[in-house]
């Protein structure tokens, strides 16, 4: 029933919130909205104003654009930026509120870009800032930038002898989370500093890929990866064009979330349980029903009772807007999660 009825909302859900990201011309429009507000009720409503810098391209390549900014004012709960991949359709990509740098990653070679950075707090989108990018080319025009890195060889090499005695050392490189298709890595610098970061992997079918990460980074969210696979990460420390230093860990992807799955998990557990009931399940947990408790146009809150026994973890699984299948890993302890 509680399935069913998410869905239901889902899919009222995903209507609103496919038109949202579309409407990337607001930039315009909204700080017209939110100048009466903002005018009349100052003292109360928002005493901290929250103000979003420039938003600077910090690096190129044929696929992916490091974007940097910065918040010379207040603070942000979380941001968004949004931008129209190379078929034209609209993608918004959110991003956590300490971060001041993103790479983008996925993108088409020779391509330009518009991004619009939003800072949220709460629902509210304020100080949308924009730029533009072109991506770099893509292999088969490789001929040309080979003229220009001849001409930028003296640049790098000349600052060298100063920079490099300040020795940089990179920390060790964790997995902060894993998904089906994604999984997030962290590291520190605990001497020095990097101008730039590559991570290096294969993917599953053994092709070499390379992630370019801003030198303020200390994460870093792998996506498009396969289910139930073993990943070795390389992360490389670079000054200029130089690799200063390498740490390398090992991840595996969940399994996917095949949702036939909970029918037959069961069969396989009644064996199992009748010889020692007494020990093993003295109290059989129970869900309650799953609830909507809240609706906004990118998000959905749900609640749910565990009336009898307890859980170690819970997953909600769903299928996004455009089809794909999505997890979320949630507590043992929660009784309520927001999907955003």
């Amino acid at each position: 029933e509680g399935h069913r009825h998410f869905h239901s909302h889902h899919h009222l859900l995903s209507t609103e919130a496919a038109e949202h990201p579309e409407e990337l011309p607001l930039p315009t429009e909204e700080p017209q909205h939110e100048k009466p507000q903002t005018e009349a009720p100052t003292s109360d409503a928002s005493p901290p104003r929250a103000v979003l810098g420039e938003l600077k391209v910090s690096s190129v390549t044929p696929s992916s654009v490091g974007l940097q900014w910065s918040v010379p004012e207040g603070s942000f709960d979380s941001f968004t930026l949004q931008y129209r991949d190379a078929q034209g359709q609209p993608q918004a990509l959110p991003i956590d509120g300490g971060s001041r740098s993103v790479t983008v990653p996925g993108l088409s070679p020779s391509h330009r870009y518009r991004f619009h950075l939003y800072g949220l707090r709460g629902r509210k989108k304020i100080d949308p800032v924009s730029t533009e990018a072109v991506t770099g080319k893509g292999p088969t025009e490789e001929h040309l930038p080979s003229e220009e890195r001849q001409q930028e060889k003296p640049k790098t090499d000349f600052p060298s002898p100063e920079a490099l005695p300040a020795r940089a050392v990179l920390g060790e490189l964790k997995v902060s989370s894993v998904t089906p298709s994604s999984v997030q890595l962290q590291w520190s610098v605990p001497e020095g500093s990097f101008d730039s970061f590559t991570l290096q992997y294969r993917d599953a079918q053994g092709q070499p890929q390379a992630l370019p990460i801003d030198g303020g980074s200390g994460s870093v969210t792998v996506p498009g990866l396969s289910p139930s696979h073993r990943y070795r990460f390389h992360l490389y420390g670079l000054r200029g064009r130089k690799k200063i230093d390498h740490v390398s860990t090992e991840a595996v992807t969940e399994e996917s979330e095949e949702l036939p799955l909970p029918t037959e998990e069961p069969r396989h557990e009644k064996p199992q349980t009748e010889p020692p009931t007494s020990e093993v399940t003295p109290a059989r947990p129970v869900l309650g029903e799953l609830k909507v408790s809240s609706v906004t146009p990118n998000s959905v809150q749900l609640q749910w009772s565990v009336p009898e026994g307890s859980f170690d973890s819970f997953v909600l699984q769903y299928w996004d807007a455009q089809g794909q299948p999505q997890a979320l890993p949630i507590d043992g302890g929660s009784r309520s999660v927001t999907v955003q």
